[in-house]
């Protein structure tokens, strides 16, 4: 007889749990469930959270500090939780992402994580590239330390990264008009499909895939000898291979199918107003806390 299937919790697209809301986390671990308020509608879902319910807990940041010093992966290991991590580290660049810590630290988090839990339940996340540039000025890209953080990434062991160009939302657009003059960019299909040539090759020797997250047009663009792959920053079949169990392996409806995202079934558990992230990323989709202050 099959296993039943437990559920998967993303913790969190819509916010950085790690960094910033891990006691809120855990609070509601205790208790058994998270209550979900509907972005769109208000409406509240409670999702369950105990361990004989939850498969994977899917962490995701751009700053695991908080959550290595607190020793809480650990903890959630020792109540029976698996963990995987989504790990978004791009560049030194202090314009675009001003609230971070240095390159330098992040990558050394890696490190500590690969070392912790294991190589194979991390996903590099190198997102989203970006092209932008002042009024009259140069054009400049976030791409200056991608062989510097590829390098760091083959050292751990990790093997996958995942990446994808920025979406334009009017709410980046005024945010960027806000900072006198800055403009962001869309290079056109033919010169993406270039920069992800240019990233394979340097991620190949590594060992590392690339994979490409919501860019279907993108993937159809590049040349039969590309290895370039469709991403599921959420990937159930993997949970599976590494924890046994049951996961569902249906695609999310919730997420942007049609362009190309695989990721399976999670239930999100962030929310935008009751968690604003505070990195306050110049391109984030989400809501970082700048737009409520206005800074």
């Amino acid at each position: 007889m099959p296993s039943p299937e437990q559920i998967v919790i993303s913790a969190s697209r819509r916010t950085d749990i790690p960094a910033f809301y891990m006691d809120w986390f855990m609070s509601r671990i205790a208790d058994g469930f998270f209550d979900v308020v509907n972005p769109y509608n208000g409406r509240v879902r409670r999702v369950p959270a105990g361990a004989g319910q939850v498969h994977t807990i899917v962490f995701w940041s751009k700053d695991f500090g908080r959550f290595l010093a607190g020793g809480y992966g650990e903890r959630l290991q020792a109540d029976g939780f698996h963990l995987f991590f989504n790990f978004t580290i791009n560049s030194r660049n202090t314009l675009l992402e001003p609230n971070l810590p240095p390159l330098d630290q992040r990558l050394d988090q890696l490190r500590r994580l690969a070392d912790r839990f294991g190589a194979r339940r991390i996903n590099w996340r190198f997102d989203p590239i970006c092209f932008y540039a002042f009024r009259g000025g140069e054009r400049k890209d976030n791409l200056g330390d991608f062989e510097t953080i590829a390098e760091a990434v083959a050292g751990a062991g990790i093997p996958v990264c995942i990446t994808s160009f920025m979406d334009f939302y009017r709410k980046i657009e005024r945010r960027a008009a806000a900072l006198d003059g800055l403009v962001f960019i869309d290079p056109g299909l033919e010169e993406k499909a270039a920069g992800i040539q240019w990233m394979e090759t340097v991620l190949a020797p590594r060992g590392i895939a690339l994979q490409a997250c919501c860019e279907k047009t993108l993937l159809a663009a590049l040349p039969p000898e590309s290895a370039v792959s469709a991403s599921a920053c959420v990937p159930g079949g993997l949970f599976m291979s590494i924890d046994g169990g049951a996961v569902s392996l249906k695609k999310d409806a919730g997420q942007r199918r049609s362009a190309g995202c695989g990721c399976t079934v999670s239930m999100d558990i962030g929310g935008y107003r009751e968690h604003p992230c505070f990195h306050n990323c110049l391109f984030c989709y989400a809501n970082p806390a700048s737009d409520r202050s206005g800074k």
